[in-house]
């Protein structure tokens, strides 16, 4: 097991990015998604204001009946509720990690932006269908 473990770390590259200059840029109503590709994999940096929810903002550019992203989020500012599609509900703020499977809706909660670091959903978040 040792030996795959050391195969992989050669395979890494160091890297360094920042989203002040993003690859892509996504925008939506009340909000926009910014990409960046490290190490393989696509992290987003999203950016919800007040007012913005994905049943009303997102829903119609993806035409699903939920978020069909999953995401595992790192939130930095702002307070996000999140309702299941199973009806669990909750609000993430600052500081909060998030694990998100398929299959949900968010709204900002109150009057400061909300700002999510996402690893996991960002290659295919508010993207036409």
């Amino acid at each position: 097991m040792a030996d795959h473990k050391h195969q992989k770390d050669q395979d890494q590259k160091t890297e360094h990015k920042s989203f002040a200059h993003s690859e892509e840029r996504r925008e939506f109503p009340h909000g926009h998604a910014e990409i960046l590709e490290i190490g393989g994999t696509k992290i987003g940096r999203m950016t919800f204001e007040p007012g913005w929810r994905w049943s009303k903002d997102v829903k119609p550019i993806v035409h699903t009946k939920s978020c069909e992203a999953p995401h595992f989020q790192y939130h930095v500012s702002g307070r996000l509720a999140i309702r299941m599609d199973d009806g669990t509900e909750f609000i993430a703020g600052p500081g909060d990690i998030t694990s998100l499977p398929r299959g949900h809706d968010a709204w900002v909660v109150g009057n400061e932006p909300v700002v999510v670091v996402d690893w996991f959903g960002a290659s295919s978040y508010a993207k036409a269908q």
